[in-house]
């Protein structure tokens, strides 16, 4: 579902993706060097990652899928509209919740933030900021959406102090080099799979 979306948006957010990422990366191993500042890899990757999941998150929210509906302001009601499981649950439901599931992890680490109140405020603020833009841009205001949103959030929240508390107690995750193997071996995962990438055929052929 996700990789799906991925997919989509991509042919029409890769040069912004590239700039944005050059632009980023040069600025930030500038501050590095001029303030002398300690550089480690896995920080300035999930940074990086941040600014272009937020850069997917504008794109999906204000081009892609417009809906001339009508607006929803009673909770509830359109979650409830579709059958557990169907294609339109899954993307209309479940996709709203994954939408936000990295910006709850990763405005979490970015913060070092372990208070469910301030994720539950802060996904509260940007959702309930998109709907309002999407309503005066040709597009529908659902209190659903901000609902949904709110969940996946919070999911992404609970996998940051899952995670935290994992490195707290295992030493080795405490480690900057394998911290840095590791955000690396992820990244490499996340990109086959997400460009159905046949890594044995890559191989052999």
């Amino acid at each position: 579902m996700i990789k799906n979306v991925f997919l989509e948006v991509m042919p029409d957010i890769w040069p912004m993706i590239i700039i944005i990422t050059v632009i980023a990366t040069t600025l930030r191993i500038a501050y590095i060097l001029t303030r002398h500042k300690k550089f480690q890899l896995h920080k300035e990757i999930i940074y990086l990652i941040f600014i272009i999941y937020i850069l997917c998150l504008f794109h999906v929210v204000t081009f892609q899928d417009i809906n001339y509906g009508v607006s929803n302001f009673v909770p509830f009601k359109e979650i409830f509209r579709y059958s557990f499981g169907s294609a339109k649950f899954m993307k209309n439901i479940m996709g709203n919740i994954m939408l936000f599931v990295p910006y709850g992890f990763l405005a979490s680490y970015l913060l070092r933030n372990k208070k469910f109140s301030v994720i539950t405020i802060l996904t509260v603020i940007v959702s309930l900021t998109i709907e309002t833009v999407q309503y005066y841009i040709g597009r529908v205001f659902d209190i659903d959406d901000i609902i949904l949103n709110l969940l996946g959030g919070i999911g992404g929240f609970l996998i940051y102090i899952g995670i935290d508390a994992i490195q707290s107690r295992i030493k080795i995750f405490k480690n900057d080099t394998v911290l840095d193997i590791l955000i690396i071996a992820i990244l490499i995962l996340v990109i086959i799979y997400s460009f159905n990438i046949n890594i044995f055929g890559v191989i052999g052929g």
